[in-house]
Order: C-alpha cells, then structure tokens, then sequence
C-alpha cells in the first residue's frame, strides 16, 4: 500500500512537472528552469509506473506484466535522455550539440528513445486492455508520452508545449485513480 501512495504521489508531481513547463514554454520558449524541472522531474517516472502497475496488476495478466517491465526499461533509458536534453545539452552552443550528436552519442539517443516509445506503446495498451483506468487518460498516457519522444529533438513550439500539457495531465489524472485510499476508521 505505502509503494503504491508513494509512486501516485510521485505521479502527480511527475504531471505537474510535465504539463507546467510545457504550458509556460508556450508562452516563453524553453528556459533554464522550464528544462531543469523537465529534466529533473523525470526521476519520479518509474515509481509513477510501478504505481500505474500495482493499481492495475489484478487485471493486467502477462502482457500487462512484460508491457510494465519493457515500459520502465524505457523509462531509466529515457530519464538520461531527458536529463541530457533539458540539463546538459541546452546550456551548449549549437555546434558542440551537434558534434556530440554526430558521434555515438546520438545513435544511443535514439535507441534509448525506442525502447522508451516501444515500452510506452505496450504499457498504454496494456492500461487499456485491462480496463482499470478511465479510457481518456490511459490511452493520453500512451500518445502523449510517445509524442513527446519524438518530438524531443524537434525545437519547442506551441504544438510541443501542448503535447507536455496532455501528457502530463494523463499521468496527474491516471496517478490520482491509483492513489489508493485511507480507509475510514469506524466508531463503535
């Protein structure tokens, strides 16, 4: 119970520090402290993932299993990918950037991506299938984050910005389904 509260905690603040930048990016283009909370927030992700699986495991038989555990793989990849993005890259000028990207760097980019679209596709089909979450956010979860892999090298715009918002008003709203609930103490 204590792992569950703990990852839809971590879950709700893992939207807010999703959607809130992405929504001030709409208005300001990506700043230093828009990509440090991005790049920052994303260590609340796989215990946000653990919870989503806890809430739904009773219903989520083997593939909701391999979904979650090829999902949080690409969930460490990902967290590095977008610490080195929105912390590391963003404070280097352009051509440093794309010096490091043409040399191994952005081939592993790349395939940490792919295993985190890979492993976000399964496991948003997988909230579907089961049927425990509201169908919006479950399948918002599964769009909105693969969107926001792909259009991770792309320069941030209204529609990047939009996308950070939906993905992470799904996690906010899948996080708070699985928050599991006190029960009530009873007075004789």
């Amino acid at each position: 119970m204590w792992l569950q509260r703990f990852g839809a905690g971590c879950g709700v603040l893992l939207g807010l520090t999703i959607a809130l930048p992405g929504a001030v990016e709409a208005f300001t283009g990506e700043t230093a402290a828009t990509g440090l909370v991005l790049g920052l927030g994303t260590a609340l992700a796989a215990p946000t993932a653990t919870a989503l699986y806890l809430h739904q495991r009773p219903r989520a038989g083997r593939f909701g299993a391999v979904a979650f555990a090829v999902h949080l793989l690409g969930l460490g990849l990902f967290t590095g990918v977008a610490f080195a993005l929105n912390v590391v890259l963003f404070y280097l000028d352009p051509a440093t950037v794309a010096a490091v990207k043409d040399g191994p760097t952005g081939p592993a980019l790349l395939a940490c991506a792919g295993v985190f679209v890979a492993g976000t596709l399964l496991f948003g089909a997988s909230l579907l299938r089961a049927g425990v979450f509201p169908r919006v956010p479950a399948a918002g979860y599964g769009l909105a984050l693969t969107l926001l892999a792909a259009l991770a090298p792309l320069d941030d715009t209204a529609w990047t910005s939009l996308v950070h918002v939906a993905a992470g008003a799904s996690v906010t709203w899948l996080s708070l389904v699985a928050l599991p609930r006190r029960a009530l103490v009873q007075v004789a």
